[in-house]
């Protein structure tokens, strides 16, 4: 078998028995509980909390400042963000509940929590709270506004208004 390189940040905190498989990321100032699989060529960027029991899969991009409960599943490709208009400097994490699935391919909005239990369908675009107990899929994605109100929203969104 061949050298496995993975980047372990400064100040990580892992638990017991966590498995990093090949070529994962995992940023500076990061928590891991126990019994924790991540995936090849995940990325787990800086001030990032995992509860136990957590599978991520490949190719998962978990942004900073994302909070994930016990026992949650995180399918591959699944994309949790921190910036919901990007580039800005104002981030928002994602708290990802005890008990919640994201399936593959996923996208969670920053800001947005994922309730207890919750189940996120694969493909699925998450843009506002999915309750506790609830099962959402699909893509609401749709033409909404200009580049302008966009602009105007994120400087709203940046003041803290």
């Amino acid at each position: 078998m061949g050298n496995v390189i993975n980047f372990i940040g400064e100040n990580v905190k892992i638990g017991r028995n966590v498995k990093i498989w090949n070529f994962a990321y995992v940023g500076n100032n990061t928590v891991i509980g126990d019994n924790v699989v991540i995936g090849s060529l995940a990325h787990v960027d800086y001030n990032v909390k995992i509860g136990n029991n957590v599978r991520i899969e490949g190719l998962v991009y978990i942004a900073p400042l994302t909070e994930i409960g016990n026992d949650v599943f995180i399918g591959p490709a699944a994309v949790i963000t921190n910036d919901p208009y990007p580039p800005s400097r104002r981030l928002a994490g994602v708290r990802i509940m005890d008990g919640a699935v994201i399936g593959g391919r996923a996208v969670i909005k920053a800001g947005v929590r994922i309730g207890r239990r919750a189940v996120v369908g694969m493909g699925a675009v998450v843009t506002k709270d999915v309750p506790d107990d609830t099962v959402v899929v699909g893509v609401p994605a749709r033409p909404l506004y200009s580049r302008d109100e966009y602009d105007k929203r994120r400087s709203i969104w940046e003041s803290g208004v």
